[in-house]
């Protein structure tokens, strides 16, 4: 039988029971709430067992009531541990402080390193950083959650887009994306605005070029809108076309979705576990026992020291167990179908663009199977629908 983490900690026994009657014995100890295990009979009045320290003491009057003897075989555990401890001071004054001091190096941060920045100096970003308290030499506990910290270092750095921070071990890596406005590439040879899509011309504005298309006018992709030519034959010249056409669009979708669906939500409870890293291996050091959740998801988080960028084989492991649970959704017909044009309209702003205009939705098919809602829709779409097309001039022209 295994040791438990309990059994180990009161201190485990190992005895011989001779003459007298040891099955008596056994039945005696059961009923006074004494517990024995490994139980191994030897002979007629032999046997072999285990139990804890507190229970060996209290089998004292069983055994004098069966007439047994008893002998001590083994000694096992921390109460055992601790006294072989106390005749070798030193040694355990020595281990302990080189626990606490590894945790305690565990605990700070070594160093914090910057990526991504470009126009930003590392000193702007680690300035306010320090602000935060994101340093060299900080307590980790201390520090506010990696989240928290991304948001506040975003709102003092204005010329970042986004700023991430990753806390692995006892390094902090600052990760800067900036904001970057870009430049439209200068046009400096002659083009034509053509269709991109098959559409119905509902606005047209010529900057530079002439229009070709009128509104109300049914076009192919490919047909020019606004031409880079202009001037009569044979005055004619070549220019770079600007401006913006729209139309009228049809976008068709076929959508597919279940009425009953199933997910996972974290209920909010949850408990912290850590061990303890040595080399290759580990060491529960609290949160022991099997979570008392029925469904959870373990999060592992490793945490190894380092010492000037060089990895040391010692650190810990932070487990956080969060409660989770199944939820089963149903809907009805009606309610899929609304959740299925949702979907729908935000594919077509993710494809498009945020400036369209959705101006029609036609349902052309309709049917509910098999547990599913399949739908089949037609939407009229405003859109911008200009590419461009590079006039190329033959030579002597």
């Amino acid at each position: 039988m295994r040791d438990s983490w309990l059994q180990t900690l009161q201190g485990i026994v190992s005895v011989r029971i001779r003459g007298g009657s040891p099955s008596a014995l056994v039945n005696e100890a059961g009923a006074a709430g004494v517990r024995l295990w490994s139980i191994r009979y030897t002979s007629d009045n032999e046997m072999d067992c285990e139990l804890t320290v507190g229970d060996f003491f209290r089998l004292r009057p069983i055994l004098k009531r069966t007439s047994c003897r008893i002998h001590v075989t083994g000694r096992r555990g921390v109460p055992f541990w601790l006294r072989k401890l106390e005749r070798r001071k030193f040694f355990a004054a020595g281990l302990f402080l080189f626990l606490a001091g590894l945790y305690l190096l565990s605990c700070m941060i070594w160093d914090v390193e910057v990526k991504g920045n470009v126009a930003l100096t590392e000193e702007q970003v680690l300035s306010a950083a320090e602000a935060e308290g994101i340093r060299i030499y900080q307590w980790s506990f201390r520090m506010l959650d990696v989240d928290v910290l991304s948001r506040r270092l975003a709102q003092r750095l204005p010329e970042a887009a986004w700023v991430g921070v990753d806390k692995r071990g006892t390094k902090i890596t600052i990760e800067v994306v900036e904001n970057r406005t870009a430049k439209p590439p200068s046009l400096y040879t002659p083009r034509h605005l053509i269709a991109a899509e098959d559409a119905v011309v509902t606005r047209i504005i010529a900057e530079t070029g002439r229009p070709v298309v009128k509104k109300d006018m049914r076009v192919k992709r490919g047909d020019i809108l606004i031409s880079g030519t202009i001037g009569a034959i044979p005055n004619t010249r070549t220019v770079v076309a600007k401006g913006e056409v729209r139309g009228l669009v049809w976008h068709s979708y076929s959508i597919e979705l279940p009425l009953k669906s199933r997910s996972k939500v974290y209920t909010g409870e949850s408990e912290t576990r850590w061990r303890l890293l040595i080399g290759g291996r580990s060491l529960q050091i609290s949160g022991f026992g099997k979570p008392e959740y029925e469904q959870y998801e373990v999060v592992e988080q490793r945490q190894q020291m380092s010492w000037r960028g060089i990895a040391l084989p010692f650190g810990r492991i932070k487990e956080t167990v969060r409660e989770s649970e199944t939820i089963v959704r149903e809907m009805t017909p009606e309610e899929a179908r609304a959740v299925g044009l949702q979907q729908a309209r935000a594919e077509l702003w993710t494809k498009l663009g945020p400036d369209i205009d959705i101006r029609a939705e036609n349902l052309l098919h309709e049917k509910t199977e098999n547990g599913k809602v399949y739908m089949k829709v037609l939407f009229e779409v405003e859109q911008s629908i200009i590419t461009d097309m590079p006039l190329v001039q033959m030579q002597g022209e």
